[in-house]
């Protein structure tokens, strides 16, 4: 009996090998805004560009995370999931990166007004647009092109944040 209990527990495997349907946040996506914040940090670029690519990989992360939970038991369950993931992979990076500058705006009061942002989060909310704005932006090419090419998402994707990561990175 023992001899075909392991073919069968291989044969059990199959399926979660077996591809399935891609969507906008998918692995791939995760995969390449990790590996986008993990290289910026590793070259000693601005914070603000580490955060750009940490907002759009927790972005990623938490709604592939959050969509693989098929069975609702609360109201609002995938928003939730989604938030305390995305708050759960930005919040504990925050104390490595601490910079602060000064952001002057001049129509507020009579001699205008200095507030002071973090840095960190700032690039965490550009990155977290962009990661949102991706699939909308894939969808209006195929849409004009009248077909997709293979890999289009990613590839839009990651051309949006290394253009505004290098974008930030020469004007910071």
């Amino acid at each position: 009996m023992k001899k075909y209990l392991i073919p069968l527990s291989i044969f059990s495997l199959i399926p979660a090998f077996m591809p399935k349907v891609a969507s906008a946040h998918c692995p791939l996506c995760t995969a390449g805004a990790g590996a986008l914040a993990i290289l910026a940090a590793s070259l000693g670029v601005s914070s603000v560009v580490v955060g750009v690519l940490i907002g759009a990989f927790a972005l990623a992360l938490s709604l592939w995370i959050s969509g693989m939970v098929k069975k609702q038991y609360i109201p609002y369950q995938k928003h939730i999931l989604t938030a305390v993931i995305f708050l759960g992979t930005v919040i504990p990076i925050m104390p490595f990166i601490e910079n602060y500058a000064p952001f002057y705006v001049p129509f507020m009061g009579e001699y205008g007004t200095t507030y002071t942002i973090n840095l960190y989060i700032f690039g965490v909310v550009i990155g977290s647009l962009i990661m949102f704005v991706a699939p909308f932006l894939s969808k209006l090419v195929t849409k004009f092109r009248s077909k997709q090419v293979p890999f289009q998402g990613i590839s839009i994707a990651i051309v949006l944040l290394v253009a505004m990561s290098v974008i930030i990175q020469l004007f910071s």
